[in-house]
């Protein structure tokens, strides 16, 4: 696949999921052998708590639970908002906030003095995030339309940037840290959950339909780590690694520092 190809294919598969309001990046289409990579199955004790991967209970605005829909509709295979522990006053940029479920806790941690930015390049993902935000009354958020790989923010903007098995859909994930690195300010963080291998895919895993269910992407572990270093991160460490799906796949979280000396 080239990577028009691939753009379109996940473009039009999570345009299909916001209007749908199915949940989990994987799906039917894979069949039984791979089973769906966020959940492994249906599993509702797994979407209640707002992670695919089953993580510790989240909550939302004053300790209530996420509405149902809005962590049925979670994405992700980790939980990069815990591990990036945004402080209040802080803006948070969210790389590929579907939804904004990752947004909307990272609201909650920031404040009304914080700030935070979901970015997103899937137009119906960004208009069900802000009907989200009006329902929820969640005024230090915004969402806007655009490309990972080509942020819409200036230079040193961000205290933190997250996602959540987002980097792994783009074919070549080299720009989206480059881009992470360039709107952090000197001294911020990024942590990332995603999906990684033990070692390079099989051809089987190449079509649309894996790469779109977020395992036709995912590259070896530590070529991972080494893309987030040849962007300039330092500290560079994974906080948590789950295992996963076939053929060696598993989902890490990874936090890495904009060193202080860094030119913005």
């Amino acid at each position: 696949m080239n990577e028009h190809a691939i753009r379109a294919a996940v473009r039009e598969r999570y345009g299909r999921l916001a209007r749908t309001g199915a949940s989990c990046c994987g799906g039917e289409e894979i069949g039984a052998t791979f089973a769906s990579p966020c959940c492994g199955a249906e599993d509702a004790t797994a979407k209640a708590q707002g992670s695919c991967c089953g993580d510790a209970p989240v909550t939302l605005l004053d300790g209530q639970p996420v509405p149902e829909d809005l962590a049925g509709a979670s994405l992700g295979c980790g939980a990069p908002i815990d591990a990036a522990a945004p402080a209040p006053g802080e803006t948070v940029v969210d790389l590929g906030s579907g939804a904004g479920l990752d947004a909307f806790l990272a609201a909650e941690r920031v404040g009304s003095n914080g700030r935070v930015i979901g970015v997103d390049m899937t137009p119906e993902m960004i208009a069900k995030a802000r009907a989200n935000a009006e329902r929820l009354q969640t005024r230090n958020v915004e969402f806007r339309l655009g490309e990972i790989e080509h942020l819409p923010l200036g230079n040193a903007e961000a205290d933190v940037v997250v996602s959540n098995c987002v980097i792994n859909l783009l074919p070549d994930k080299r720009p989206a840290f480059r881009e992470a690195f360039r709107v952090l300010r000197p001294g911020g963080r990024m942590v990332v959950s995603d999906i990684v291998s033990a070692a390079p895919l099989p051809e089987a895993f190449k079509s649309a339909e894996m790469w779109t269910a977020c395992l036709g992407g995912a590259i070896p572990e530590a070529e991972y780590l080494a893309l987030i270093a040849d962007a300039g991160f330092t500290d560079i460490e994974v906080v948590t690694r789950r295992g996963y799906v076939a053929a060696g796949l598993f989902s890490v979280t990874v936090r890495a520092v904009k060193p202080n000396t860094s030119a913005s």
